[in-house]
């Protein structure tokens, strides 16, 4: 165990101790980036100041909750349709492909089908994009609590007069409830953090320049205190819903 647990730490550190700096020197009043010069917030006073930046974050956002919505209720409604019927392991393959399929590969193949049907480039084009993704990751987080689902209580509801959309609305989605907002809270992370994807549908211009996209058209030109501030309240954000979505899902996965 003790050799365990000292693997587990290393890998720990090496996953977040770089992390740890970069958001020790986002406070770093000297504006180096070795050397430490004292505590300060006024690079996130800059940040809040920068018009590019909040033009790209308000993007981000409204992906965001488009393609959340979208994603949800098709995620859903994909769980529940699969759940009840007959296994399939192609099924299953198809549905898991978007989580598999690298970044690069599916950003491509986006950016090639756009093209194709002749559709513009832009906000909206994002948000398409990042709901092919954002189902497969909803599906599977509804489909764990689905595992557990006990679909006598629909049949109950049924043969006491109730409609399937009643039934739904009165009895599936409260029981339900929390693995759907769990898919959402992650979709939302998901798009917000995504940038392979959003650069290669976002067409030209800055009016459909996201955050993740912003943020790498700075730190081509160096690494400064202000990208540091950025990237620390994007983690920040991500950390909070992923840990909501881990608390109200409690980890599980299909299957498990």
């Amino acid at each position: 165990m003790r050799a365990l647990n000292g693997w587990l730490l290393a890998v720990y550190g090496f996953l977040y101790l770089p992390i740890a700096v970069l958001m020790v020197l986002s406070f770093n009043r000297s504006g180096m980036p070795t050397a430490w010069g004292g505590f300060s917030l006024e690079w996130y006073g800059k940040l809040a100041e920068n018009p590019k930046i909040l033009s790209a974050a308000w993007n981000s956002l409204v992906v965001a909750v488009w393609a959340t919505a979208i994603s949800t209720v098709l995620g859903t409604l994909l769980a529940l349709g699969v759940e009840r019927a007959r296994p399939s392991t192609s099924r299953e393959a198809l549905l898991f492909a978007p989580m598999i399929i690298p970044d690069i590969v599916l950003a491509i193949a986006l950016l090639s089908f756009f093209t194709l049907i002749k559709f513009s480039l832009g906000l909206r084009s994002i948000v398409m994009a990042h709901v092919v993704f954002n189902l497969a990751f909803v599906c599977a987080v509804v489909r764990a609590r689905l595992k557990s689902y006990d679909w006598s209580l629909n049949e109950a509801s049924r043969d006491l007069g109730a409609t399937a959309t009643v039934t739904f609305f009165r009895i599936t989605l409260p029981l339900i409830g929390p693995s759907v907002l769990a898919g959402a809270l992650l979709a939302f992370t998901l798009s917000i953090d995504e940038f392979i994807i959003a650069y290669f549908t976002a067409g030209a211009g800055q009016s459909s320049t996201t955050l993740p996209m912003q943020i790498y058209a700075m730190i081509r030109f160096g690494v400064t205190p202000e990208i540091n501030a950025m990237a620390t309240v994007v983690m920040g954000v991500s950390f909070v819903i992923i840990l909501a979505a881990q608390r109200l899902n409690k980890g599980r996965l299909p299957g498990t």
